[in-house]
C-alpha cells in the first residue's frame, strides 16, 4: 500500500472513530479499539466507495453481535442490511461470524459460499484478544499472554444480495455445519496424529503377517504423513464381519475423531453392506495388502473443497486374514505435492522398480531422461 493510500485510509478510520464517539459517547472506548482492529488490514479500495455511516454501521453491527458469546460456540447470522432495521445499508447480503480463532475458517467458509454459487465480494477478518465473564459477556480487550485472553475471530463476508429470508436461513445453517466440521477437525488434530503414531509403533512391535518390506513402507509412510505432509481431518476404525453376501463393515464404536466423530458420517458409499458390493470390490477391500491410499466419495468441507484423501492400514488376525482397517481422512498438504516421488515413502520404491525394470544404464541418456 502506498503512503498516499495509507493516509487516505487513516483519515477514513479516524472519521469512523469520530462518528462512534458522537454516537456512543463514554461507551466508545472498546468500540474504537474494535473499529481500528476491524479496518486495520482492509485495502482502502474496498471501503472508499462506502459512506462513513455504512462503514461504521457494518463494523459496529459485528461488534455488537459478538458482545456475548460462550467460548467453544460459533455465532453466525446472515442478513441483508437495511437502514431502518439494521442502521446501515449495503448492496450485498452479509455473513457475520464470531468464533474462537482456529485454522481453516476463512477458506472453509468461502468454499461453502462458492459451493452455493455465491460470489464473495469482501472478507474482513480481524483477530482480537478479549476477556469474557462466566456468562460469555465481553469484559475488555486482553493483553496477549494474559491468562483470561481469548483469541477470537470476527468475520464479515459480503455476498450476492439475497431476496428471501429462506435463502438467508439456508446459508446460515450451511455455514454453521461447516464451522462445526472445522471445530471437530481442529480439536481432534492431536488425537488423530497420536493414533497415526500409535499405529506406526504397533506395526513395528507386532508386525502383521505380511512382508517385512511392506511393514516398513507402511510405517515410513505414516511417519512421513505426520511430518507436515497430511492435514488430518478424520479418523475411524472398522471391523470386517461375516462372509460372502452376509459380509459387513462395522464402525468400531467410539473410535471416530474429527469429521468421523459421528458414526453416521459416510466415507465410502455402500461400504458398510460389504456383501452387496461386486466381488471385485469386495476383493479389493479385503485383500491382504497392508497400506491403502485412495479418495473418498465426498468432498472436504474443511480447508479445500476437494475429494478427501483416505489412508487405510489393514488389520489382520493371526492367520493373515484381513479383519478390519484403521482409516485416516484428510488432505495432502502443499508440502507433500512439492516433493519429488523419490522423497516420498512408497512412491520412491515404485520409482526404483520402474527404473530397474527399464534396464537403462543410470548414466546413459535414456537412464537420465527416465529419472
Amino acid at each position: 500500500m502506498s503512503a498516499r493510500s495509507d493516509t487516505r485510509k487513516d483519515e477514513l478510520i479516524d472519521r469512523i472513530v469520530a462518528l462512534s464517539k458522537s454516537r456512543l459517547g463514554a461507551k466508545a472506548g472498546p468500540a474504537e479499539a474494535f473499529l481500528r482492529a476491524y479496518y486495520a488490514n482492509v485495502a482502502v479500495d474496498d471501503i472508499v466507495a462506502s459512506s462513513i455511516e455504512d462503514l461504521y454501521g457494518a463494523a459496529i453491527a459485528l461488534w455488537q453481535f459478538g458482545r456475548t458469546r460462550r467460548p467453544g460456540q460459533a455465532k453466525v447470522r446472515v442478513y441483508t442490511p437495511r437502514l431502518a432495521e439494521h442502521g446501515w445499508n449495503s448492496t450485498h447480503s452479509v455473513v457475520e461470524i464470531v468464533n474462537d480463532d482456529m485454522p481453516f475458517l476463512v477458506d472453509s467458509v468461502t468454499a461453502e459460499l462458492n459451493r452455493r454459487e455465491l460470489t464473495v465480494h469482501l472478507v474482513i477478518h480481524p483477530i482480537v484478544k478479549v476477556a469474557r465473564d462466566a456468562k460469555g459477556m465481553f469484559k475488555d480487550f486482553a493483553a496477549t499472554g494474559a491468562k483470561d485472553a481469548l483469541a477470537e475471530s470476527y468475520m464479515h463476508v459480503e455476498i450476492d444480495r439475497q431476496g428471501s429470508s429462506e435463502l438467508l436461513t439456508e446459508i446460515e445453517r450451511g455455514i454453521e455445519a461447516v464451522l462445526a466440521d472445522v471445530r471437530a477437525s481442529v480439536a481432534d488434530w492431536k488425537p488423530m496424529v497420536g493414533r497415526a503414531e500409535t499405529v506406526a509403533i504397533e506395526l513395528g512391535e507386532r508386525p502383521p503377517p505380511v512382508s517385512t518390506g511392506e511393514v516398513k513402507t507402511a510405517r515410513d509412510f505414516l511417519t512421513w504423513l505426520i511430518a507436515d505432509h497430511f492435514t488430518f481431518l478424520g479418523y475411524r476404525e472398522y471391523e470386517f464381519v461375516g462372509e460372502g453376501d452376509a459380509a459387513r463393515t462395522n464402525v468400531v464404536e467410539g473410535s471416530g475423531l474429527g469429521l468421523c466423530r459421528d458414526d453416521s458420517f459416510i466415507i465410502f458409499e455402500g461400504l458398510r453392506n460389504l456383501g452387496a458390493l461386486p466381488p471385485d470390490v469386495r476383493h479389493f477391500v479385503r485383500q491382504p495388502r497392508l497400506l491403502m491410499i485412495t479418495k473418498a466419495n465426498r468432498r472436504s468441507t474443511v480447508h479445500r473443497p476437494v475429494h478427501l484423501d483416505v489412508i487405510g492400514i489393514k488389520k489382520f488376525d493371526r492367520k493373515g486374514k484381513v479383519i478390519g482397517q484403521y482409516v485416516f481422512l484428510g488432505l495432502f498438504t502443499s508440502t507433500a505435492y512439492s516433493q519429488t516421488p523419490r522423497e516420498i515413502p512408497l512412491l520412491s520404491e515404485k520409482v526404483s522398480r520402474i527404473i530397474a525394470r527399464a534396464g537403462f544404464p543410470p548414466n546413459s541418456h535414456d537412464g537420465k531422461a527416465l529419472q
